[in-house]
């Protein structure tokens, strides 16, 4: 028998918000992944570093897949309730996570990695990242680029609704004014598809940018809509954008 709509809204609201694992959503959702294979380059670069940093780790759930861990390996995270998460998760590989501000400061001494990288930070603390990194070390993140999810933002919030401005080559701009040269800028819009209401409501409780003040409470009307979508097209459909930086401090 098929969910109601209470139901599969009820639902959503009851998954756990811990961690950064989207493992939730198989069968419910599906998000196309960009051509570079972020999580592949992450692993190779942590391969051959004496000394890594992952900032804003969440709960460690994409660091934790790396093959071959460097010989000092850590992550920052700010959120109180992933810390002991990604503790667990990273243990195994003898990485060592400690709490940070998203926008620092970084409580590492200047020079401390030859590799840093952050997938889907909040924030770039760019001159922070430039004083931890070593000379010809490098920084790699992929990040959340212009307008993405647009579609769902405007179903829940209106058609006028400007995306919020995540341009790369601002993020480029700010690298090179905190000293480091831009060595590889990559943009992709993948699409998106949630199948049931209960995924777009877990979704937007999660990724708490698409709709800043979210509760399904508030925005029950606009899920309705978005539940009758789902019904008559099999999916509702978004799409998420996302940029590859790559950044060497010089030697």
């Amino acid at each position: 028998m098929t969910a109601s709509f209470d139901d599969l809204v009820a639902e959503g609201d009851a998954v756990d918000l811990a961690g950064w694992d989207f493992s939730w959503f198989a069968g419910r959702a599906i998000e196309e992944r960009p051509p570079w294979r972020y999580a592949q380059m992450l692993s190779e670069r942590m391969g051959t570093a004496a000394a890594g940093l992952d900032l804003q780790t969440g709960g460690g759930e994409v660091l934790a897949e790396i093959a071959s861990p460097p010989p000092r390996l850590v992550a920052t995270e700010s959120w109180e309730p992933n810390l002991e998460v990604a503790r667990a998760r990273l243990a195994s590989l003898g990485g060592e996570v400690v709490h940070a501000p998203d926008d620092g400061p970084l409580p590492f001494a200047d020079a401390s990695f030859d590799l840093i990288t952050a997938r889907l930070p909040v924030t770039t603390p760019w001159p922070e990242v430039a004083r931890v990194l070593a000379p010809g070390g490098t920084f790699l993140s992929q990040q959340v680029g212009n307008g993405t999810n647009i579609e769902l933002t405007r179903a829940m919030m209106g058609d006028h609704i400007t995306p919020i401005s995540r341009v790369p080559e601002d993020a480029a701009a700010q690298a090179r004014a905190a000293g480091l040269e831009v060595v590889d800028l990559r943009t992709a819009r993948c699409r998106v598809e949630f199948y049931d209401v209960g995924a777009v409501v877990h979704f937007l409780r999660k990724v708490i940018w698409t709709v800043p003040d979210f509760t399904s409470a508030a925005y029950r009307e606009q899920l309705r809509a978005v539940h009758r979508t789902i019904q008559r097209d099999g999916m509702f459909v978004s799409h998420s954008a996302r940029f590859l930086i790559e950044a060497r401090r010089p030697r």
